[in-house]
């Protein structure tokens, strides 16, 4: 997949999606939008801290990732600083509806069991499919 360089405005329409998007996933998942982080570099990427552990992970912080190619992970930190430690994909989709990935959370933290590290899904997609996706969680009209 060939991506087009970003022009301002559609750095900022991708800006003001994503944000959109991230402070609806943020209040279903239970947390503020103070626990988002966005990357726009490529491929464009968000990183979401949630409150908790997981049964089978003690004592490791939990977060939410997405990014443009694979859509939704939740990872567990590690202990020494190094990449997130990926526990499972969501799939299907790239923008998937808040109320899912909720769902998404809530199915990884009654997980007994450890499992191996998913392999993430390619759900890419061009770019103005994304900003279309995205802008529908603003609540004002997109700058045209």
């Amino acid at each position: 997949m060939t991506v087009q360089p970003l022009t301002t405005d559609h750095e900022y329409r991708l800006l003001c999606g994503l944000t959109a998007y991230l402070d609806a996933v943020s209040a279903a998942a239970g947390v503020g939008p103070e626990s988002c982080t966005i990357d726009l570099d490529s491929p464009m990427s968000a990183y979401l801290a949630l409150d908790g552990h997981l049964s089978v992970h003690p004592g490791r912080d939990t977060a939410l990732l997405w990014d443009e190619r694979h859509g939704w992970s939740f990872a567990i930190e590690t202990h020494s600083g190094e990449d997130l430690i990926l526990v499972a994909c969501l799939g299907g989709e790239l923008v998937p509806s808040p109320t899912r990935v909720r769902e998404f959370v809530r199915v990884v933290r009654a997980r007994t069991k450890r499992t191996p590290p998913p392999a993430p899904p390619d759900l890419s997609q061009g770019r103005a499919d994304l900003i279309a996706l995205l802008l529908g969680y603003r609540k004002e009209s997109p700058v045209r």
